[in-house]
């Protein structure tokens, strides 16, 4: 890569020992016109302004010089020529144009004083007011590349000073290459790479989000098709490494390379960022949610509070609560519950010597099982579980038909889900209502409603095209069609009635509330489908399942997979 161009070097016995391709030019015979008897006298810049006829003469005659690439007469024509000779045969090297165009102007705004930065600035920015001394007068530059057919064009200035010989000359100073170039700075022809938008989302939209940019590193899939190329441009560099350096002229454009194409829709993301924010009270309670398309196993949107923090929504381990019971329920029916079975609901029950109670005082002994389930009754989940269920049957429904605890590729780094087999009655009990030793997330909930909703398990996944683990087996249709009831009951009739009044054909739903160590308030849970969407969301401290997550995850659930 080029070093660049270094304008405004004081020494320059090297860069003048040789122009190659250039004309010998003297200084001296530049200067005194030919009189070598002159050549010993120095030649000084004095206080008195040039006259306009005379400035232009010397501006004419420095631009057709340096256009010509004749160097050394160039520089003669300045006020400190091995100076300007150094910085124009570093012009020529590090930029390389194939052709130079210069055209005087007229009067002009001064340029730059000598030893300020310019970049950035344009001359009529730089200088306020000339000097004295000094006759400002404008010109315009084409520069030409073999690579391109498009010159590069740009206005510059040059500030004309008086000699003691009497002649006019050009007061050198970086700006003269170009009106942003400064001291300590060098211009030069560098590579150059496109920026794009790393991301996209799966109808190729640009994607920017606060949750899932703090993670785009840590994604794991492979390259997007298709390889960036670099492009080359004139760039003006800080030679300290200070400023960043700035691209002035594009000879060849960049390709950048493509974004990476996730399964996230740009539109249910930005709902469920706007959704977690409210529901975690602007960040101040840990939140997330998940958007899951039941067919296919993408994933749609995730978002977290804080969005800078854990991805909660993949990698946190904390219980389900009655979420918990959309599996316990398959496994039920497996053993030969119905929705129209009676299941009691008393107030109270004890297993093992523990009290487990509900969340409502009132006992309904005539309820059937879709009530139990609607209303999210403990006492009837922990009697009839404990009465049809064995030890391993939990933990075997959850990973055989529900994909949990198999080793999920997503993308992304996340916890498979624990759900172990009970080490007592208690233990046993608690796991039916969500409590007890299961760990989970909210994207592993979204995948339970999705298989529901879809009648397959798919795992979810954040690009398309990484493997899927598949389940051991699936429900029967009488199981399938008598949890989908249920959920549908919720939505009809139960906790999540008022929350998607409207919304009950093609959905289902679940609230979940689990008592986690010495919390003051609950965590709250909800998960549902409706049509190709599923949708969990969990917030710490929430309280009920309807309290806080169920408001969140039902706007996603009524913008839906459009």
């Amino acid at each position: 890569m080029n070093k660049g161009a270094k304008i405004g070097i004081s020494t320059v016995a090297v860069a003048m020992l040789a122009v190659a391709g250039y004309g010998a030019y003297n200084i001296a015979t530049a200067v005194t016109g030919g009189d070598t008897s002159k050549s010993d006298k120095p030649r000084t810049v004095v206080a008195e302004a040039p006259g306009a006829d005379q400035a232009a003469a010397g501006a004419k005659a420095f631009l057709e010089a340096w256009a010509k690439g004749d160097l050394e007469a160039a520089g003669a024509l300045t006020d400190t020529p091995q100076t300007a000779i150094a910085s124009l045969t570093a012009f020529r090297q590090k930029v390389n144009p194939s052709g130079i165009t210069l055209t005087p102007g007229g009067p002009a705004a001064a340029p730059a004083a000598s030893g300020a930065p310019t970049t950035g600035t344009s001359p009529s920015a730089a200088a306020s007011p000339p000097p004295a001394n000094q006759v400002p007068l404008s010109f315009k530059a084409k520069v030409e590349f073999a690579q391109t057919g498009t010159a590069w064009t740009y206005d510059g200035v040059l500030g004309m000073v008086k000699m003691s010989d009497g002649k006019a000359a050009v007061h050198w100073t970086p700006s003269v290459i170009h009106p942003k170039l400064g001291p300590g700075e060098s211009i030069a022809v560098k590579p150059v790479t496109a920026t794009t938008n790393s991301v996209a989302d799966r109808k190729g939209r640009p994607l920017t989000s606060a949750s899932i940019t703090p993670l785009l590193t840590q994604i794991k899939a492979p390259a997007p098709e298709g390889a960036a190329e670099t492009g080359t441009a004139v760039v003006i560099s800080d030679d300290a490494g200070k400023a960043k350096p700035e691209t002035v002229f594009s000879i060849v454009d960049p390709k950048p390379a493509p974004p990476l194409k996730l399964t996230i829709d740009a539109d249910l993301q930005k709902a469920a960022e706007a959704a977690v924010q409210e529901a975690s009270k602007g960040g101040t309670l840990k939140a997330s949610i998940v958007a899951v398309e039941p067919s296919t196993g993408n994933i749609l949107a995730v978002a977290n509070a804080p969005a800078t923090g854990q991805n909660r929504a993949f990698l946190g381990s904390i219980a389900p609560g009655s979420t918990m019971k959309i599996i316990t329920s398959a496994a039920l029916m497996e053993a030969g519950v119905t929705p129209d079975t009676p299941v009691a609901c008393p107030d109270g029950t004890n297993v093992g010597g523990r009290d487990f109670a509900n969340d409502f005082k009132e006992p309904h002994l005539d309820y059937k099982f879709r009530q139990d389930f609607a209303q999210s009754c403990n006492t009837a989940f922990i009697n009839e579980g404990n009465a049809r269920l064995k030890n391993d049957t939990l933990p075997s429904m959850a990973k055989d038909v529900f994909g949990l605890g198999l080793v999920w590729q997503t993308g992304l780094s996340n916890f498979d889900t624990a759900v172990p087999a009970p080490t007592g009655a208690t233990d046993k009990v608690s796991e039916f209502i969500g409590q007890g030793r299961i760990q989970t997330n909210s994207l592993a909930m979204a995948s339970v409603a999705a298989t529901v909703q879809n009648g397959t398990f798919r795992q979810p996944i954040l690009v398309a095209g990484l493997p899927q683990a598949a389940a051991k087996r699936q429900l029967s249709g009488e199981v399938l069609s008598g949890l989908r009831t249920v959920m549908n009951e919720t939505v009809r009739t139960g906790t999540a009635a008022k929350l998607m009044s409207g919304m009950a054909a093609g959905s289902g739903a679940k609230t979940g509330t689990a008592e986690v160590g010495n919390q003051a308030a609950s965590n709250s849970w909800f998960t549902a489908f409706r049509g190709n969407l599923a949708v969990a969301a969990e917030v710490e401290s929430g309280g009920h399942g309807a309290d806080a997550a169920g408001p969140a995850a039902v706007k996603l659930l009524q913008l839906g997979n459009g």
